[in-house]
């Protein structure tokens, strides 16, 4: 069994108002969000595009609810040419302030240099694949980061993403042995990996002792194979309903080992429900309250 006072559950946004397709829960606000969210039971909340930028604002709002801020996104550059990986570093360090005045600890990076999630193109068949020096510079950032990131009390969680040039188990096999294990830790996203055509049951296993955030989401298996099968794009997957919550009947990925091999590996943390879906079909609340269902009759938390 999980540890209580050491793990907690948190939400994502984006099934109230999704960042990458902002027209499904355009009219849902910020204090709507974190209040379903607070009473479908959850203790936290990563961010998201209509959250305050205002720390101040922000702590206000979720202390209120009594919720924290439990991570978030930042993307990557390093592979891309130009100045792109200072930049990256340097808007890195100028968002360090607001994660430290809101209480984050683990910031989620993912590499999106040529990434095609965010093209309408087939989102599985035009992967990027780096070169040499597009994954050594990949690799270098990443320790960097993570240094900067310790060094700030803070943790980055490397975020294996559909679309993106890490995203099978052995992409992430290569990046966990390549990083440097003290500065660089994984996001483990049990539907990303499985889109992506890999095993998130063997990435647990693989990688529990690196593991420093998780991202608990299902997938349809009937939009996988479309996906596959039509070449639709990661958007396409998102408005055809691919994601779903953990305990949705509907979901493909068995999700009892994966708890449980969490719970055994000793995981201290956030683990974060997840999925993406057009709130005028998929209820947040009615999606996250079974959500939060399931994870206390199969963990006890």
């Amino acid at each position: 069994m999980f540890d209580k006072s050491r793990v907690r559950l948190a939400a994502v946004p984006n099934a109230w108002c999704n960042d990458d397709l902002p027209e499904l829960g355009k009219d849902i606000t910020f204090e709507q969000t974190i209040d379903e969210m607070a009473l479908a039971g959850y203790q936290g909340t990563e961010l998201g595009s209509k959250y305050p930028t205002d720390a101040g604002v922000l702590k206000a709002a979720l202390d209120l609810r009594g919720m924290q801020a439990s991570g978030a996104w930042v993307s990557l550059f390093f592979a891309a040419r130009g100045g792109a990986y200072e930049q990256t570093l340097d808007g890195f360090r100028r968002q360090i302030p607001f994660f430290q005045a809101v209480g984050i600890r683990d910031v989620y990076v993912a590499e999106v240099t040529h990434a095609v999630h965010q093209l309408p193109i087939p989102a599985l068949a035009n992967k990027p694949e780096f070169n040499s020096e597009q994954w050594g510079a990949l690799v270098q950032g990443l320790n960097e980061m993570g240094k900067i990131a310790r060094d700030n009390g803070l943790r980055i969680n490397y975020h294996h993403h559909t679309g993106t040039a890490v995203q099978t188990n052995e992409d992430v096999d290569r990046l966990m042995a390549d990083t440097d294990p003290e500065n660089v830790y994984l996001l483990l996203d049990t539907a990303h990996i499985t889109v992506g055509g890999g095993d998130a049951l063997k990435l647990t296993k693989d990688h529990a002792s690196r593991i420093g955030h998780v991202h608990l989401k299902q997938v349809r298996a009937e939009v996988l194979a479309r996906m596959k099968s039509e070449g639709l794009s990661f958007w396409d997957g998102l408005r055809e309903g691919i994601f779903t919550v953990p305990g949705d009947p509907e979901g493909m990925i068995d999700m009892d080992p994966i708890l449980a091999l969490l719970a055994e590996s000793g995981y201290e943390g956030w683990l974060v429900v997840e999925a993406e879906q057009d709130p005028a079909t998929a209820n947040p609340l009615t999606y996250f309250r079974m959500a939060r269902s399931y994870i206390a009759e199969k963990t006890g938390l």
